[in-house]
């Protein structure tokens, strides 16, 4: 399939960030230079606001350095779904010494990652809902109850998250499947079951600020 996204500025250090970013999401691309002519299969173009003005397309997204790549990439995702924005974003982690997190939008597997730490879920998590806009997407993000560890995220989550982020704990009863011990399989694993832990119905965590405030 040809590309449908097209990376267009000769600044080498915003052609780094957009590019790595776009391998990262497993998002095709093709290289241009501003002015040059956007081919009629692509449905979005990023380059810099200095070259915006060189870039003859109906769809433009801007880099800048204030702009993270992560942002980026995200919107360029739902623009190729052909969407302003989603319905439902449903984030499924799997806690562990190894951590699974898969985003589910709209019933469709968006994004999967292996993280390494607490603090990595959570600067992770937070970057996927902080363009979010809670009037028009609803968020719920599950957390497996498979190992201790997931009472500490719940707390992180409960404090650090917007109110209108629903928490859900998980039962982890069946979601974990064998695979030949490896470390590619291992990693596999941690993400089929995030991607299980998001499909499922949870108990609903009672946010604390939510009950601080009725009290």
């Amino acid at each position: 399939m040809k590309a449908k996204v097209a990376v267009a500025t000769v600044s080498g250090k915003a052609y780094f960030f957009i590019v790595n970013k776009l391998k990262e999401k497993n998002i095709s691309f093709i290289s241009l230079i501003p002015g040059e002519a956007v081919p009629a299969e692509v449905s979005v173009v990023l380059t810099t606001a200095k070259e915006k003005h060189r870039i003859n397309h109906e769809k433009v997204l801007v880099y800048d350095a204030d702009t993270e790549p992560d942002m980026l990439a995200d919107e360029v995702k739902k623009l190729l779904q052909g969407k302003e924005a989603y319905e439902k974003i449903v984030i499924g982690v799997d806690p562990g010494e190894v951590f699974g997190l898969a985003v589910i939008a709209d019933g469709k597997v968006n994004e999967t990652e292996n993280c390494f730490s607490t603090s990595e879920v959570m600067t992770k998590i937070k970057g996927i809902i902080k363009t979010v806009d809670f009037s028009s997407t609803e968020v719920t993000i599950k957390v497996g109850s498979g190992v201790p560890a997931y009472k500490e995220l719940m707390e992180l989550l409960d404090a650090a998250l917007p109110l209108e982020t629903v928490l859900e704990v998980v039962s982890e009863a069946g979601t974990t499947r064998s695979f030949k011990e490896n470390k590619r399989s291992r990693s596999i694993k941690d993400i089929a079951s995030a991607i299980r832990i998001a499909g499922r119905a949870g108990h609903v965590y009672p946010r604390r600020k939510n009950i601080e405030s009725n009290s």
